[in-house]
Order: structure tokens, then C-alpha cells, then sequence
């Protein structure tokens, strides 16, 4: 089995390879400094980003006076992490590792945080151990996750309607920004959870413009167009990701006004 999941998870880095991560991560800033915030870092901390992408968490983060460590399967997205960090005047050391094995000492850091990052791990109680595991004693592990009933999660939905399921092992990515599946993943760990929910506001002006962007740039589409455009049927998945975005972004006043629902969640860890 170790093998299969090992060839999955070089699946899942050559699709967030794919396509500009960094001009989605661009649209979703602002949940990942409000992960942040609500953390409590103070300067000096210990900081682990977890499936740091571009550095939305690690950057902010740092620029806290925190000690930070960034995460991902994905190295190639260090390359634009790396520039914005110098950009931003502050240092982050960037590792390419795996969320469901890190290459850390129990409770190594004061503060353990994922933006929409970690959810995509496939095994979620693997990775919700080891999200505790590296938390030190009276540690804080910080979460913003999608939302299955939000218009990422539905768009996954959408999108594994029509691409091969995923083996038996791994979970839905969306589960992440359900309450009651994290509060079961934490359950026995003694993390004592806290939820809220938000909206992250989008700049596009149709669902036209929308799906232009995200069938150029995001990963997961642009992997799930090439293989569903070999196959005859991105034509019928474009026009329903088409009409999926329009229920979303239809305001009542006919105007055009997308938003992503996410899950912020704060675990305290046991001193």
C-alpha cells in the first residue's frame, strides 16, 4: 500500500506544479493573514507552515518576528516563496517534505499552521496526528481549509464527477472544512478546537472571467481540463463549472460577486 500512496502523492505534486499556483495564491491572501492573526504569534515563536504553497502563512508569519519553517510536497513552488519573501525583508527555510511524515521532533514548534494547503493530504488522521505530533506541549495548531458546501468544494465535486475516483484511502479534501469531521480527527489527541467561518471576496467580474483564470492557472482544473478534453467531455464540464460559478456569484441586484467559503479552525494543544 505504502507504494500506491507514494505514487499518489507524486500525482498530487505534479498537478499543483501545473498551471501558476502563485496567481491563485494571490486571490486567497487575506484568509491565510487572518489565520494568522488569529494565532497569537509573537516574535521569537517557532512557526511551521505546512503545505506552504507560495508562502501565504510563512511570510506573514515571519514578518511577526516568528522563526519559520515552510512545508510543501511541491518544491517548485519555492522558487516564487523564496522571491517573496525576499521581497517582504524577512527569512523563511523552506522544506520539501510530506505532511503525513515530517521530518521533525515531537513538539518541535510553538505554532503549527495550513492554508488551504494540508486538506489535500490524502489520509486526513495521518496528517491530523502529525499536525499534533510537532505541536509543542500548549502549542496552537491554526487551519483554513475549503468548505464542501462553499464553491471550491463544490467545484471538486463537480470535477470528481468526471475524473477517476481516488482510492480508498484517501479522503475528500473538502471534509477539512467540515466541524464535525475535524472534531473527529482531533478527537483523541485532547486539542481542544474552535471554528469560524468566512468568505474570501474574488475580483472577477462573470463566471466567464472566472473560469479562464482557474483553467489556466490552478492545478486542479488545468490537470482535470487536459485529461477531460482527451477524452471529448470538458466541453460539458466547462458549461456546468460555467453554471456552478454563476449560482455563486449571482447577487440578488443581478450584479456578478464571487466568494470562497472557508473554515478557520484553532486547536489548543495540551500543556
Amino acid at each position: 500500500m505504502e507504494a500506491n500512496v507514494n505514487e499518489l502523492k507524486q500525482v498530487h505534486r505534479r498537478t499543483w506544479a501545473a498551471g501558476d499556483y502563485s496567481r491563485v495564491a494571490e486571490l486567497v491572501q487575506d484568509p491565510a493573514t487572518r489565520l494568522v492573526d488569529a494565532v497569537g504569534i509573537e516574535r521569537g515563536m517557532d512557526v511551521l507552515d505546512v503545505a506552504a504553497g507560495t508562502g501565504n502563512v510563512a511570510i506573514p508569519a515571519a514578518q511577526r518576528g516568528a522563526r519559520v519553517t515552510g512545508l510543501d510536497l511541491t518544491p517548485e513552488l519555492f522558487d516564487v516563496a523564496r522571491e517573496r519573501a525576499a521581497s517582504a525583508g524577512v527569512e523563511v527555510e523552506w522544506i520539501e517534505a510530506d505532511a503525513e511524515q515530517m521530518p521533525f521532533e515531537d513538539g518541535r514548534f510553538d505554532r503549527v499552521l495550513s492554508a488551504l494547503g494540508v486538506m489535500f493530504a490524502p489520509r486526513h488522521e495521518v496528517t491530523a496526528a502529525e499536525l499534533v505530533r510537532v505541536t509543542s506541549p500548549g502549542g496552537v495548531i491554526g487551519l483554513v481549509n475549503w468548505t464542501r458546501e462553499g464553491f471550491i468544494g463544490q467545484l471538486f465535486v463537480l470535477l470528481g464527477g468526471y475524473m477517476p475516483p481516488p482510492p480508498s484511502y484517501a479522503s475528500p479534501p473538502p471534509l477539512w472544512g467540515d466541524e464535525a469531521h475535524v472534531s473527529k480527527l482531533f478527537a483523541d489527541s485532547g486539542v481542544e478546537l474552535e471554528f469560524e467561518r468566512g468568505m474570501a471576496p474574488q475580483p472577477f467580474e462573470s463566471a466567464e472571467d472566472h473560469v479562464r483564470y482557474f483553467e489556466t492557472h490552478y492545478g486542479p482544473v488545468l490537470v482535470a481540463k487536459e485529461r477531460l478534453a482527451a477524452d471529448g467531455t470538458w466541453d460539458e464540464v466547462r458549461a456546468k463549472y460555467l453554471e456552478l460559478v454563476d449560482s455563486f456569484g449571482r447577487t440578488p441586484d443581478g450584479g456578478f460577486g464571487l466568494e470562497f467559503e472557508y473554515l478557520l479552525v484553532v486547536g489548543r494543544k495540551p500543556g
